[in-house]
C-alpha cells in the first residue's frame, strides 16, 4: 500500500483529456489489483471464465485502456521484478490479511450478508502468475508497451518519468514521489463514481495530479531525501515507522532537525537498517528503456484471446475496439503510420 502522505500533499484534479499526448508509466501491479478489487459481482465474486480463471483484470485492462487510448494518452505498463528482502514482512502481512478477508467473505456469503461479502471480497484480491501473464498478453495485443522492472515496478516507472521517457508515473501510492517521479497521476484507472464500502453512498473519484517540486516547496523541504526521511519516520513497505508519528509530526521533526538520524536522536528512537531503506528509495535498481512503440491493436488476437479463450462477449469486445478505430479515422491527418515512437509523445 505504500506510505500514506495524504495529510501533507495537495493534489490537482484532472480530466482524461488533460493528459492527451502524454506518456504515462503505469505501475502495472497497482492497476491490476485495482481491477481485481473493483470489478466483481454483487456478492464480491470475481468475474471468471468457464474454466474458473479470474477475468476481472482483463475486463479492466481492456475497457480502461480503450478509454486511455481514445483520449490520446500513451500508457506504458511497468511490471514488478523481485521485491527487496526488507519488503518480505509487509508482503507476508498482506497475504495474511487477504486470507482472513477471504474467510470472512465466505462467512458473509453463508449468512446472506451481501454487502459485507462484497466489502470483504475487495480486500481478498491476490496476484497470481497466471493473472500477471494474461495481463501482459492482452496489453501486448492492445499494442501497449510493457516493461519488466528489475525490482519495484513503481521505482522503474518513477525513473522513466524522471529521465523523460515518460511524462508522469501513475500509481495509487505516494511512494512514486519517494522514488523520484517528478509528476504523479493517481486514480487513472479508477476515476468515476464508486460505491463506498459498507454503505449505500457513492463517491466521485477524480484523477489527481501531484508535482514533487510543489510537495517539497509547500512543506518547506529542501530535497527529496528529506521527503524520504519523513516517510521512513511514518513507516513504509520496508519498515514499520515510529509509533505515534504521522505525516504532520514527522514533517515537523524533519523541518526542525534536517535529516532522519538527527530526528531519531532528538526523540531517542532508532530504525534498524534505516540507511538501507533510504538507499531503496534513492538508488534502487532500474533499467534504461528506449525504442518503445505503440502498435495498432491486433483486433483478431484480442477478440480470439478474450472471446474464445476467456468467454467475453464478442460483440462487446468488437464494440470497444471499434471506438479506437473510429478515433483513428478522426485523427488520421495527425498520424503517420501504425507505430508511434516514445519520444514523440513526451
Amino acid at each position: 500500500m505504500g506510505v500514506n502522505l495524504s495529510a501533507i500533499i495537495t493534489a490537482e484534479n484532472l480530466l482524461l483529456e488533460d493528459l492527451e499526448n502524454k506518456v504515462i508509466a503505469i505501475d502495472a501491479y497497482n492497476a491490476i489489483y485495482q481491477f481485481l478489487s473493483i470489478i466483481r459481482g454483487p456478492d464480491g465474486t470475481p468475474l471468471k471464465d468457464a474454466t474458473g480463471r479470474v477475468t476481472s483484470h482483463l475486463t479492466g485492462l481492456l475497457y480502461r485502456n480503450v478509454n486511455l487510448l481514445e483520449a490520446g494518452i500513451k500508457p506504458i505498463y511497468v511490471f514488478d521484478g523481485v521485491p527487496h528482502e526488507l519488503k518480505s514482512q509487509t508482503l507476508a502481512e498482506r497475504s495474511e490479511r487477504r486470507v482472513k478477508a477471504h474467510q470472512e467473505w465466505k462467512e458473509a456469503i453463508s449468512e446472506g450478508d451481501i454487502e459485507r461479502a462484497r466489502c470483504k471480497a475487495t480486500q481478498s484480491s491476490r496476484m497470481t502468475n497466471e493473472i500477471a501473464e494474461s495481463s501482459r498478453i492482452l496489453l501486448t495485443y492492445l499494442g501497449i508497451p510493457v516493461v519488466q522492472a528489475p525490482e519495484e515496478g513503481e521505482a522503474q516507472a518513477a525513473y522513466m518519468a524522471s529521465n523523460g521517457e515518460a511524462w508522469a508515473a501513475s500509481s495509487q501510492d505516494f511512494d512514486s514521489l519517494l522514488f523520484g517521479a517528478p509528476r504523479l497521476v493517481r486514480n487513472l484507472n479508477i476515476s468515476g463514481r464508486r460505491k463506498l464500502p459498507g454503505s449505500r453512498g457513492y463517491k466521485d473519484i477524480n484523477i489527481e495530479f501531484i508535482e514533487l517540486s510543489k510537495v517539497l516547496e509547500e512543506n518547506e523541504l529542501q530535497s527529496r531525501e528529506q521527503l524520504v526521511d519523513l516517510a521512513i519516520l511514518v513507516g513504509t513497505d520496508y519498515n514499520p515507522g515510529i509509533r505515534g508519528i504521522g505525516p504532520k509530526r514527522g514533517l515537523k521533526l524533519i523541518q526542525k532537525h534536517g535529516d532522519l538520524q538527527s530526528a531519531l536522536d532528538a526523540i531517542s528512537e532508532d530504525i534498524p537498517q534505516a540507511e538501507c531503506i533510504q538507499k531503496i528509495f534513492l538508488d534502487s535498481e532500474k533499467i534504461e528503456v528506449s525504442g518503445l512503440e505503440w502498435n495498432e491493436p491486433d483486433r483478431d488476437k484480442i477478440i480470439d484471446y478474450l472471446s474464445r479463450d476467456h468467454g467475453f462477449s464478442k460483440n462487446r469486445v468488437t464494440s470497444a475496439l471499434d471506438r479506437l478505430k473510429s478515433k483513428k479515422r478522426d485523427n488520421k491527418s495527425e498520424q503517420s503510420g501504425s507505430q508511434v515512437s516514445l519520444d514523440r509523445w513526451v
